[in-house]
């Protein structure tokens, strides 16, 4: 079997893991989770730390390598990274925590697996509206089974719908888009995973997002790429460059909005 269908047969067998541990683990804990903040004030719940833990089980089972999660400490996770490039499973066990834990329906599981720290396949999952999507690499993108994307990309950035993050972004940049956006619409969402998979899909056009770590799109960037998308990181430095990167993201459906896109952001940052 070539390494392309031999990497999506994967990628399937990791969407049933990752089904049936959200629909033990997570959706029974939807609307009824306690929650806690970590040091740095971000949110987590139990639903995090139970379905990291069940994901820590059951992934080195589908292929060998460490579980690098986002519910660890900074030096497990620089450890993992190091020592971890023949093969490691990169998870956050709920990207959009806030979401999940006020009953906001958008949230999802995200897990890739990464082979010199470049992602072979993936899949994020939105277990409230069973969405699954999911990639391999030289194979192709899908969400439950239909090739993505779903829709032609915009063709002019005037025709694009935007996912952007203002809070992330300089005061400049987002006084810019606020008084002269180049685009049609914008959205932000709250879940990082599935907005790169929205862009996948063609749902979105172009994205900008001034801060996400490595988690927050190793399995969705995998999959835009896979349905023709582009990205980068906002500062022109390496998006794989390891789990204590904080990174922008720039992207969009399509190469040729992707390079419209970026020369409007980089004129006016």
């Amino acid at each position: 079997m070539p390494n392309a269908a031999r990497r999506l047969t994967r990628a399937r067998a990791l969407e049933s893991v990752v089904r049936d541990i959200a629909r033990e683990e997570i959706l029974p804990r939807y609307l009824n989770s306690a929650r806690s903040h970590k040091a740095d004030g971000s949110l987590f719940t139990e639903a995090d730390i139970e379905s990291q833990r069940r994901f820590s089980l059951a992934l080195p089972e589908l292929m060998p390598g460490p579980v690098l999660g986002e519910e660890m400490t900074a030096e497990e996770q620089a450890h993992l990274w190091g020592t971890g490039s023949k093969g490691m499973w990169c998870i956050d066990p709920i990207d959009g925590t806030t979401n999940f834990a006020n009953g906001i329906p958008f949230f999802a599981v995200s897990i890739a697996y990464l082979v010199d720290h470049e992602p072979q396949f993936g899949v994020v999952y939105n277990p409230v509206t069973d969405e699954s999507f999911y990639a391999a690499k030289g194979a192709g993108a899908f969400l439950n089974g239909v090739e993505l994307p779903l829709r032609p990309a915009a063709t002019t950035l005037e025709e694009a719908v935007a996912g952007v993050d203002f809070k992330r972004i300089s005061h400049h940049l987002g006084d810019e888009l606020a008084v002269r956006p180049p685009y049609y619409s914008q959205r932000n969402f709250g879940s990082s995973a599935l907005e790169w998979c929205f862009i996948a899909a063609g749902r979105l056009d172009i994205y900008l997002h001034g801060g996400q770590m490595l988690w927050d799109y190793a399995a969705g960037r995998l999959i835009l790429t896979e349905a023709g998308g582009q990205s980068a990181a906002l500062d022109g430095g390496s998006l794989m460059a390891g789990p204590s990167v904080k990174r922008g993201v720039l992207a969009a459906a399509s190469p040729a909005l992707f390079a419209r896109w970026r020369s409007w952001v980089s004129a006016h940052s």
